[in-house]
């Protein structure tokens, strides 16, 4: 029996398999109703009155910030605690980046911080449901009103997730979902925007079509636009997924459940917190190690022994490529704290009770060593 453990793995059955050949053999490879079928069934799911086919998350992020004419001069809230797309769908846009700090046990946006970083400049919020854990919204949509905010959704890691009941991706302007292969559900590559404002579904869609508006002729171009269109393939295999996506919800949060019953009884780790109120959508299966424990000395001990691991995530302030972009004195001390200490373990809905038992015992085992030593 191959007991191999891969750090991540989409849940793939013949049914998906069929559902892509279908769309080969019919010969209408690129936009066409598979994708069609996928925005209506995306909207209803999540409950938005309109659903935009992309080509992916990123391209879902780009395409909002566009819409919502944010550009030069304006100033958006985002975290730095998460994927670097946030950021650069933003710079695209040549729109600038404002880094609000993390709250320590859901490592989402940080209300209190969010506000004392508005300034007369700032004209959007874009809030990230971090791991599969809904952001704040109540806080988050009362801060926007009170100071006249547009606000993003990226819930790009949370499909299927609850904040009082309510999906995630129904909050704010727009909000936007990735399907790659780590994601509860996958089309390969691909992406979302879901939104209840028929102009600016409008608008997306005619964006990530090349500029052309719907209705117009084939080299009509009414717009500057983009090849963000999602394939049928793609759109096909989205299909059938979602069919089956309260089943990978379910079967995610009994992983996470394992991991946690097993964690638990340590001293030197803190399992992921989940906050009442919402429904957790797992991602990823993050822990916090004690700061007295080297991250790298473990993370080399489990891939010796083929445990894989991850670090996530990188703050994007800290990153080389940002530096232009940010103010260099800035400190976001719960942000830069998790981040030095956050690890990712292997987490997919195929894996097995054994497995996240193994991976438990490597992780211990190392830790224990590591503190022998010391």
């Amino acid at each position: 029996m191959n007991d191999e453990i891969s750090m991540a793995a989409p849940d793939l059955q013949p049914e998906d398999e069929e559902a892509v050949l279908e769309v080969l053999r019919s010969g209408r490879l690129g936009w066409g109703p598979r994708a069609e079928e996928f925005e209506a069934a995306l909207a209803g799911y999540v409950g938005t009155q309109h659903a935009v086919a992309v080509s992916s998350g990123t391209a879902a992020l780009h395409l909002i910030v566009r819409a919502l004419g944010l550009g030069p001069g304006d100033e958006i809230l985002l975290p730095s605690f998460t994927f670097a797309a946030c950021v650069n769908a933003i710079l695209y846009e040549r729109a600038t980046p404002v880094f609000v700090d993390i709250d320590p046990e859901t490592f989402n946006l940080d209300p209190a911080d969010l506000e004392n970083r508005i300034s007369s400049r700032t004209r959007a919020v874009l809030a990230v449901d971090i791991f599969g854990q809904p952001a704040n919204w109540d806080a988050i949509l009362d801060i926007a009103s009170r100071h006249d905010l547009r606000v993003i959704d990226d819930c790009c890691e949370a499909l299927g997730a609850e904040y009082k009941g309510r999906k995630v991706g129904s909050f704010g302007d727009a909000g936007a979902f990735a399907f790659y292969p780590n994601k509860q559900i996958t089309t390969g590559e691909g992406g979302m925007i879901v939104t209840d404002n028929a102009e600016l579904a409008m608008l997306t869609r005619a964006l990530r079509n090349q500029g052309r508006e719907e209705g117009k002729a084939w080299l009509d171009h009414q717009l500057l636009g983009y090849n963000y269109r999602l394939d049928e393939m793609s759109a096909a295999l989205g299909v059938s997924q979602l069919r089956r996506i309260e089943e990978f919800v379910v079967r995610r949060a009994a992983v996470a459940e394992q991991y946690t019953e097993r964690l638990k009884q340590f001293d030197w780790v803190r399992p992921p917190v989940v906050v009442p109120d919402v429904r957790m959508s797992w991602f990823l299966y993050v822990v916090i190690l004690d700061e007295k424990i080297d991250r790298a000395q473990v993370m080399d001990s489990l891939a010796a022994q083929s445990i894989p691991t991850r670090v996530y995530f990188p703050p994007l302030h800290l990153q080389s490529y940002m530096q232009p972009y940010v103010d260099r004195d800035q400190r976001l001390p719960v942000t830069e704290d998790v981040a030095t200490r956050s690890l990712a373990l292997p987490f997919h809905a195929k894996l097995t009770e054994g497995q996240v038992e193994r991976a438990v015992a490597v992780l211990s085992k190392a830790v224990n060593e590591q503190q022998r030593r010391r």
